[in-house]
């Protein structure tokens, strides 16, 4: 099924479809890939069902044609995908195809997959040397596409030139530095896109990023026994963790500190535990393991750390889990928000990302992105530059969003 970009089909009877399809039949993805190519008197069109212009009707529900037999009363129902067709204009890029034998169907042949004979064999036809041949050779019905594409790239200048002109006016209007700081607020709107559920409208601290939205009831619950090593930890124990650093240096400060009320203590232990989980799951790159935290770790919160945490990835003929930058953004968002609900909303930014090993820079921009207040701190003894460590504090009301204020000063030139 088809649908035109630019208008209504007057006589639908009158154009021919071709079809083509990906040549990697055994990949997962690029076998379903389908290309549709039209033609009418003064345009030729084409559409697909990948890259950034599919439609998302496709991915939503199913979409099926029946074919009705008028003698037998029966009618066959086939899968279809509806295709949005757009006009083929000058400067597109246009992909060479190739006919398949055995399936009697065209497919698209991409350079990479073809042999060095192969390659050398291919003619490259720039668009002007095509209109060339098109104006000497060309049928009738060639040359009126022809002309229909060569008024269209006269329209295509005049709004280029027109939008190069509104950009110079926006430019003179609010300036350079303006521009710039757009930018920046832009990048912390990217960053929001992976931090926890924010509540603004919040009259408690603790409602702003909810409990309940980092650790589920049944997630909380499932963390009661790998916590019981935390829960029964000796001084003893914890500076022999601290030697052979076992775990992060943000747990294993704060077990020095653990409540005496068991209750409390309970509590403390398991956000401890999968604080540290989150951490060491961030060090991880692509994750090849059915269980990647080990068999201590509970089945939920595998499941929970591979789901909300890792990116889909193809390679070498199988799909992977892999721990992308946004992904470690986003680790290390719920990471302060926990540590946070720790600390009494207010917490060491700096031990964090030493642990979480990321460049400061980076963590300063989560932080402000989840609405903190950053104040200097003297952070504790016997860490790394414990006089220059970042604190981050939940306050009410939420400070305003502000653009990212470590953009490098450019240097006067003489």
């Amino acid at each position: 099924a088809v649908q035109f970009s630019n208008g209504r089909l007057r006589r639908s009877d009158s154009m021919r479809f071709t079809v083509y399809r990906h040549r990697d039949a055994a990949h997962p993805r690029k076998k379903r890939r389908r290309i549709l190519v039209s033609e009418t008197e003064r345009l030729s069109y084409v559409g697909s069902n990948f890259g950034s212009g599919v439609m998302k009707c496709n991915s939503l529900c199913r979409y099926f044609v029946g074919v009705l037999d008028k003698d037998s009363g029966q009618m066959e129902v086939y899968n279809a995908e509806i295709f949005n067709m757009q006009p083929l204009l000058s400067g597109r890029k246009i992909l060479c195809l190739t006919s398949a034998p055995e399936s009697q169907h065209a497919r698209p042949v991409y350079a990479s997959s073809l042999s060095s004979v192969q390659q050398c064999a291919l003619i490259c036809i720039s668009l002007a040397q095509m209109d060339l041949c098109i104006e000497a050779f060309g049928t009738s019905k060639q040359k009126r596409a022809l002309n229909s594409r060569r008024m269209n790239a006269v329209g295509n200048d005049i709004l280029n030139t027109a939008v190069i002109k509104a950009a110079a006016n926006i430019i003179d209007a609010k300036g350079v530095t303006a521009l710039i700081q757009d930018v920046a607020q832009d990048d912390i709107q990217n960053i929001s896109i992976f931090l926890p559920p924010c509540n603004e409208d919040a009259d408690r601290r603790e409602n702003v990023y909810k409990f309940e939205d980092i650790l589920s009831p049944a997630e909380y619950e499932a963390l009661r026994v790998p916590a019981a090593v935390f829960v029964n930890i000796t001084s003893e124990e914890i500076t022999k963790k601290t030697e052979d650093k076992s775990h992060c240096s943000f747990v294993l400060e704060e077990l020095k500190f653990l409540p005496a009320d068991e209750k409390s203590r309970d509590h403390k232990a398991r956000c401890l535990w999968f604080l540290d989980t989150l951490i060491k799951f961030s060090y991880l790159k692509v994750i090849k393991k059915k269980h990647p935290m080990g068999p201590e770790c509970p089945h939920i919160i595998s499941k929970k750390l591979m789901k909300n945490f890792t990116s889909l990835t193809y390679n070498n003929g199988s799909v992977q889990n892999l721990i992308s930058a946004s992904m470690k953004t986003k680790i290390t968002a719920y990471v302060i928000a926990l540590a946070l609900h720790i600390n009494n909303f207010q917490t060491d930014l700096t031990v964090l990302q030493n642990d979480l090993k990321l460049q400061e820079s980076r963590m300063m921009d989560i932080a402000k992105a989840m609405r903190l207040k950053v104040s200097k701190a003297k952070g504790p003894l016997g860490l790394e530059n414990d006089q220059n460590h970042k604190l981050g504090t939940l306050s009410l009301p939420l400070p305003v969003q502000k653009a990212s204020g470590n953009q490098r000063k450019r240097k006067k030139m003489n």
